[in-house]
Formats: C-alpha cells, sequence, structure tokens
C-alpha cells in the first residue's frame, strides 16, 4: 500500500495537451478561457489527490475571479479525457487523481485520520470474492474503507 498524498503509479498513456484539452473543451461546447487555462495549469501541478474545494482555492489564489461552477464543468471534462478521475474520501467528498493510473481504492484510519492507497493487487482476493459470489465487479476508484490502523490500534491494547 502506497500512503496517500504520494505520487499515484504512473499511467502509460502520456497526458493530454492543452491543446487536446482545448479541442474536447471546444467538443463539449465549452469556451477555451484564462479560467479554464489556469484550471489545467494548477492540475498540472498538483500530484496525488484534491478536492473540488482545494482546486477552487488554489485557483483563487492565483485569479481570485474564478468561479467554482467553472472548476466543477471543466472537472467534469478533465476526467472523460483522463486528466483527473474522481473518487470519495472517508467523509463521503469527492476526490480528484491527477493523472490517475491504475484504479486503487483507500484505506482511512479513524483515529490518527491517515489514508493508504489500496492498489488492484491488494484487493485482488476482496474483487474476486465479490465477483465470484455475488457476480458483483468492484470499482476501486470508489472503494473507500474506514478502520483503525496498527498502531493505533496498539496504543489501546496493553
Amino acid at each position: 500500500m502506497v500512503p496517500s498524498g504520494s505520487a499515484p503509479p504512473t499511467s502509460t498513456a502520456p497526458a493530454p495537451t492543452s491543446t487536446a484539452v482545448r479541442e474536447h473543451l471546444r467538443r463539449a461546447g465549452m469556451r477555451w478561457t484564462p479560467q479554464r487555462r489556469l484550471i489545467l495549469e494548477v492540475i498540472e501541478a498538483t500530484d496525488g489527490h484534491v478536492t473540488g474545494s482545494e482546486l477552487v482555492d488554489r485557483c483563487r489564489s492565483l485569479d481570485p475571479e474564478t468561479t467554482p461552477s467553472t472548476v466543477y464543468r471543466t472537472l467534469r471534462v478533465l476526467e472523460e479525457i483522463g486528466v483527473v478521475q474522481h473518487a470519495h474520501g472517508r467523509d463521503g467528498r469527492e476526490e480528484f487523481h491527477v493523472r490517475p493510473g491504475e484504479a486503487h481504492g483507500h484505506l482511512h484510519c479513524s483515529s490518527c485520520g491517515q489514508s493508504w492507497e489500496i492498489s488492484p493487487a491488494d484487493a485482488a482476493r476482496t474483487v474476486r470474492a465479490f465477483r465470484e459470489r455475488l457476480g458483483f465487479e468492484i470499482d476501486l476508484s470508489h472503494l473507500s474503507v474506514g478502520g483503525r490502523c496498527a498502531a493505533c490500534r496498539a496504543k489501546t491494547v496493553g
């Protein structure tokens, strides 16, 4: 498992260029505006995970005129082309994986707040059990498991 906030696994597909993003936005009926260019620049400077509100704050620190609706609409289009992928944190809030590689879930310690990524290899037995027993295919990008880490459990034992 990789601690959350670490760089995600690298994807074999190259990140879309700003030209590709601009063209995709246009096909989606959206203009290539200075705000959208700023959003892409902020995302390109981000590693790991970011919430929509964190992204709004980062953009507003550079351009106070940034509107949340533009950020969220742009995130939806950026997800369509693989620049980001949404998932859900321990508290259910939506977060975005920047330049997602392999789909992965998360473990969250309810005591210390630390998070870890669950790789497909780590989740393989559970994924297989749900598929074989129930015919259910797990989407790891939406798997978020709460509990207590070994260090926190050790503090209460003894």
